[in-house]
């Protein structure tokens, strides 16, 4: 198993997925800020952030329960898992949006359920996405290309939190707008700066641009 020090958040893959700058914001440099999104996310989890085990109907629930994969170095938490009366397991991971697919939240419940298969020696077939706005849950088939897509994310992050490198900011404003690190990413100053050096490097010579700096 890696040290403690080299395991990796499953949360990290979800932000990877997302936005690698993100990522490297969060988990590289120890930046959060809070927006109204994360805002309603904390108050959404505050619900399942204290370990319990009660029963609902023909399951036993239990919230926030420890993850961890040895064998691709994660570690983290699932705000639910739901033992089926046949005995398989659920994670479910709660979101404060409405009900809508994105693979990065995908990303982070297939990484949950490799850690419980680990973890228990059970096979996990599905996973939950439980969105609050809309009290909706949405089922995540946990299929070989997820579980590859985890894999690969979970090698992008270790690679990137070892390098220290600082990946550039998305060409989405989409997710930029949304995303709680905006002001610290500062994504329109940087692109330009960006798009400044890739335009003066079409006009001038390797030379130039040295004797120019």
């Amino acid at each position: 198993m890696p040290e403690p020090d080299q395991l990796i958040a499953i949360s990290a893959l979800q932000h990877y997925s997302y936005c690698p700058r993100q990522c490297a914001l969060i988990h590289q440099e120890q930046t959060f800020t809070e927006n109204v999104f994360t805002v309603r996310g904390r108050f959404v989890h505050e619900r399942v952030d204290e370990p319990e085990t009660r029963t609902e109907g023909d399951r036993e629930i239990q919230t926030s329960v420890p993850l961890v994969s040895e064998r691709l170095g994660l570690i983290g938490k699932s705000d639910v898992v739901e033992i089926l009366p046949d005995g398989s397991l659920r994670p479910v991971e709660y979101k404060h949006g409405r009900r809508r697919r994105r693979e990065h939240d995908d990303i982070q419940v297939a990484a949950q359920a490799i850690c419980l298969e680990e973890m228990t020696g059970k096979q996990v077939a599905e996973g939950v996405i439980y969105h609050h706005s809309s009290r909706r849950r949405r089922i995540v088939p946990i299929t070989p290309e997820l579980r590859a897509k985890v894999e690969d994310i979970t090698k992008s992050v270790r690679d990137l939190l070892r390098s220290g490198v600082m990946p550039p900011p998305t060409d989405d404003p989409a997710l930029c707008r949304g995303c709680s690190l905006k002001e610290a990413c500062q994504p329109e100053l940087v692109n330009s700066a960006l798009r400044i050096r890739e335009l003066a490097e079409t006009l001038f010579e390797p030379d130039d641009m040295e004797l120019a700096e």
